[in-house]
């Protein structure tokens, strides 16, 4: 009777993980740091950044059947620990079809690991820059940062060599701006680029460096998520980041430090 339980529960579970033909984005609870996972009516699968350590890999049982081991695109906007660590771990228990990054030189021996990987795996790999875009049936990828390739290139800041990412699923925007900080908001913002989005992903977990009153005007949000940790000692967020989010008009902001995993469904 017991196994015949196991049998129906594990089936029930496997038959709610089945595609749905919706448009899924969840920000994964990984402490602090960055891990997006998102999954496409037509059932494709993106990962961006993968949060430090290994808690991705408990996080992602929880959004993919457990017989799926696909993951179509995963992008490293930078590589700093806390959004690269967990993308090693991923690139070693799931089939990676193929990695966006920037390929900017960065001197850690995670970094390097995370790079033999991929060339131990022969994953494509795809090189950053504005022009690229990223098609999965009626979801678009539009890469609006960097302006450039920067690979091989030594960045002073790191941070600001994030990959930024606008996804585009019919009337739906999301930002996702990485660690992105003041200099390269003003910058996109003196493009002229539509920056304007539902949804944003606060740039650098809601740091003071980052959420500048000009840039949360351009994009205008109706919810801004924060992806942070409890009790880091870092001080995320900032009060003056979070009172420029309030003053911008938002609707409401969530942060995984108290909600846990934040899903969005269309």
């Amino acid at each position: 009777m017991l196994i015949l339980l196991l049998f129906y529960g594990c089936l029930a579970f496997a038959i709610y993980q089945l595609p749905d033909n919706l448009f899924h984005i969840y920000f994964l609870n990984v402490d602090q740091g960055d891990s997006i996972f998102i999954k496409t009516p037509d059932n494709h699968q993106i990962l961006i950044d993968g949060g430090p350590k290994t808690l991705v890999i408990e996080e992602l049982t929880k959004v993919m059947p457990f017989f799926d081991k696909s993951i179509d695109l995963a992008v490293l906007t930078h590589p700093h620990a806390d959004h690269l660590d967990g993308l090693i771990e991923v690139l070693k228990r799931y089939e990676v079809s193929a990695i966006l990054m920037t390929g900017i030189d960065y001197k850690s021996p995670n970094y390097d690991e995370f790079l033999n990987e991929i060339d131990k795996q022969g994953v494509e790999i795809f090189i950053a820059e504005n022009i690229s875009d990223f098609k999965f049936g009626t979801v678009l990828l539009d890469v609006i940062y960097p302006k450039n390739q920067m690979i091989g290139m030594n960045i002073d800041n790191v941070n600001n060599s994030s990959i930024a990412i606008k996804l585009n699923y019919k009337d739906k925007k999301i930002l996702l701006v990485g660690d992105l900080e003041k200099e390269i908001e003003e910058e996109l913002v003196a493009a002229n680029l539509d920056l304007s989005a539902q949804i944003l992903k606060a740039g650098h977990h809601g740091s003071k460096t980052a959420s500048t009153p000009g840039f949360l005007k351009r994009v205008a949000p109706e919810i801004v998520v924060i992806q942070l940790g409890k009790n880091n000692s870092y001080g995320h967020p900032h009060e003056e980041a979070l009172e420029n989010i309030k003053q911008s008009g938002v609707k409401s902001i969530l942060r995984t430090d108290i909600e846990g995993q934040i899903e969005f469904t269309f």
